[in-house]
């Protein structure tokens, strides 16, 4: 690989987060920031379905992609939520303005999240495999989290829309087209609606959480080894 993968990381005092600055969603976690580029890496197979649905070419090899092709590009500073397990920073890059055809983008690889999110739990068990404490939701509870997640997200970029129930597939699908709609407009770069969360975070926090979902359904899908 000759040009290096751009990414952002956030730190906090217990966990940090590192994200690839051009594509929302790659984004992984870590107690001990020097994982990071290996949590990347290792999500990159993941991640390029994630283009493929979005029509969009990844620029790289997923399965040759590694720790050492990235490059940390802005380093912010964490928070309680960091610690929890969000990525609760807006970045600097997050408030770099978006174009029309830049807004476009956004939003095809947010709806492809979703897509990838609903085909994931299409196919899963009812019943999740657990932890080795016993703890961890079952695939619906993660649904209806996801759900109401996507209700909070949507306030932050200026929407007053109810709750969808999570059981009622119109009502989720207009919500979640309700907010593409506001990604998709062009924007300078300034909080949505005048709230907190820029267009470009508030892409790559849906498009993250979607993703970290999915992918957590997916492994405990699978039998334990």
């Amino acid at each position: 690989m000759t040009q290096p993968i751009p990414t952002g990381q956030e730190l906090g005092k217990t966990r940090a987060f590192a994200w690839v600055v051009d594509w929302p969603g790659w984004c992984r976690s870590a107690k001990d920031p020097l994982l990071l580029p290996a949590a990347l890496a290792a999500a990159a197979p993941r991640y390029a379905l994630v283009a493929a649905a979005a029509g969009l070419d990844l620029g790289v090899d997923p399965h040759r992609v590694g720790p050492d092709d990235f490059a940390v590009v802005e380093t912010v500073g964490g928070s309680a939520s960091t610690d929890f397990g969000v990525p609760g920073t807006v970045a600097e890059d997050d408030r770099r303005p978006t174009s029309a055809a830049e807004a476009a983008r956004l939003v095809r690889i947010v709806e492809a999240a979703w897509r990838i999110f609903d085909s994931v739990v299409a196919g899963a068990p009812a019943e999740l495999r657990k932890g080795p404490r016993g703890g961890g939701r079952d695939r619906d509870k993660i649904v209806a989290h996801c759900v109401a997640a996507d209700s909070g997200y949507a306030t932050q970029i200026g929407l007053r829309l109810p709750e969808p129930v999570p059981t009622d597939r119109p009502a989720v699908e207009a919500e979640r087209q309700a907010i593409l709609e506001i990604l998709g407009r062009p924007s300078d770069g300034a909080p949505l609606a005048g709230r907190h969360w820029p267009a470009r975070y508030a892409a790559r926090r849906i498009a993250w959480h979607a993703l970290d979902h999915a992918w957590e359904i997916e492994d405990k899908s699978e039998p334990a080894t």
